[in-house]
């Protein structure tokens, strides 16, 4: 039976359009798996992974060769339209089941308590209400249900801070399809009602220039087992 619904939560078309920034951040995603590291983060970040689980944001599918096997299914949310047909081309080759679908994270076309685990990839930095996302998290997740995150955000000292928000304030957005260098995933996810677990704060990469989206932050948070809070979707759906 699938996961998602097909009731008031699904999104039609592309809620999402930014087709010079998706073929670039294809290329340049590629290129950083190697460069920055990212490809070693990636199975860092799901490993130990089972279940059902739903990604957030997949944009071109790099995390789908790095699920273990416990997985029984990943349902990648994608709301860009050429990002989603890669993603689709690398579900084709993923070792377990990913289908990837159309919608946004602030309304995720999704059935409630549907899933064991969320992954968090690089995608708070530019969705549009992260307390929104963070909510329809929790909606979809079962009581315990673990969410795992690779996010960057602020960081660097008051320097780099200020020209992070000023780079936010600015051209930023403009020319990077929505994201933002300033915000801060762990506090949203504390924030957001999230039990955190263990995390760590990387540079990226390593080795070389600190830039303003060098700042990232790796680990684990959960749904908290007694929570019984139900988060209800704009326009009726849970």
């Amino acid at each position: 039976m699938p996961l998602w619904s097909t009731g008031s939560g699904k999104v039609a078309g592309d809620p999402v359009h930014h087709p010079l920034f998706a073929r670039c951040y294809a290329r340049l995603s590629v290129a950083a798996e190697t460069r920055a590291g990212l490809a070693g983060l990636r199975g860092r970040l799901l490993d130990g992974l089972s279940g059902r689980v739903v990604e957030i944001g997949a944009g071109n599918g790099l995390n789908f060769g790095h699920y273990p096997g416990a997985v029984s299914e990943v349902v990648a949310i994608e709301p860009e339209r050429h990002l989603r047909r890669l993603a689709r081309d690398a579900a084709a080759r993923a070792e377990v089941p990913v289908d990837v679908v159309p919608g946004l994270a602030e309304a995720l076309p999704v059935k409630s308590e549907a899933f064991d685990a969320a992954v968090l990839s690089l995608v708070l930095c530019s969705v549009r209400d992260v307390p929104r996302v963070l909510a329809e998290l929790r909606r979809v997740l079962r009581p315990g249900g673990e969410v795992r995150f690779l996010e960057h955000g602020l960081g660097g000292g008051p320097a780099m801070n200020l020209t992070q928000r000023a780079l936010d304030r600015t051209v930023w957005p403009l020319v990077s399809g929505g994201c933002h260098l300033s915000r801060e995933p762990v506090r949203a996810l504390r924030d957001a009602g999230f039990a955190l677990g263990p995390y760590r704060r990387l540079v990226l990469p390593e080795k070389g220039p600190r830039l303003p989206v060098s700042y990232c932050v790796l680990g684990t948070a959960w749904r908290p087992l007694d929570d019984e809070a139900r988060v209800s979707r704009p326009g009726g759906g849970t």
